[in-house]
């Protein structure tokens, strides 16, 4: 199993969310949507340093467990708006702790607040492959279900063309299909030396925990917002 604290926790909330107001701190069930998260974080801090990334005053107030997060002032600008890369806000925050701490992690964990329902159990067993397998990173996957990419379609000159390049139609049935799965956002392991080799939150021998139910869940709209609190509050 990881060691005590060779895991430094992420959570990347900036204030600016243009499809939903607010978006990492919108009420759902009285709680704030990024205290989901900090919640879980809190349940592996046995493992873990947790560090909050914002540049929000508003949004940083409204964080529960403050005694048990790491806070490294507010995030600069650059690393902010709808264009930043999570990965350089990832590099950002894990200099910044390693040169407070005068510390270095082996690896990192990134946990998202727009993916708020998780099984922590399920980030422990996360642990356990990275530490017991020949891999450099663990996501989180959901299975596409009934959007599979055989029934896929592009548009070209006006007429559909099928995305896989089949010349017939693919009919056969859902159930019968590969399994193909995509990144749900929950969770993503890696080890720093993958991260900063390959510049990426996905390394290059990277194993899978798959999701299912309100836990592939990822708010991106209010559509998805509203789906959730039908979810949960219902």
């Amino acid at each position: 199993m990881i060691k005590k604290k060779e895991i430094l926790c992420i959570i990347p909330a900036r204030g600016g969310s243009k499809g939903i107001k607010n978006k990492n701190i919108v009420k759902i069930k009285n709680k704030e949507l990024i205290n989901y998260t900090i919640e879980t974080s809190i349940k592996l801090k046995k493992y873990c340093d947790i560090v909050i990334s914002t540049d929000s005053k508003k949004i940083y107030s409204k964080c529960n467990f403050k005694k048990d997060l790491i806070f490294n002032g507010f995030r600069p600008k650059w690393l902010s708006d709808s264009k930043s890369m999570t990965k350089d806000v990832v590099k950002y925050e894990l200099k910044k702790t390693e040169n407070a701490l005068d510390k270095k992690y082996k690896y990192i964990l990134l946990l998202q607040p727009t993916c708020p329902i998780r099984d922590y159990k399920k980030i422990l067993k996360s642990f356990k492959l990275i530490k017991n397998k020949n891999i450099d990173s663990v996501i989180s996957i959901s299975d596409v279900a009934a959007n599979h990419p055989y029934r896929m379609k592009i548009k070209k000159k006006g007429l559909l063309r099928n995305l896989m390049n089949f010349k017939k139609e693919n009919m056969i049935p859902r159930q019968k299909l590969p399994k193909i799965y995509i990144r749900s956002g929950s969770i993503y392991l890696i080890s720093v030396k993958s991260f900063l080799k390959n510049n990426s939150l996905v390394g290059n021998k990277c194993s899978g925990i798959e999701l299912f139910g309100n836990e592939t869940i990822n708010i991106d709209n209010k559509n998805d917002l509203e789906f959730l609190k039908y979810k949960i509050e219902c």
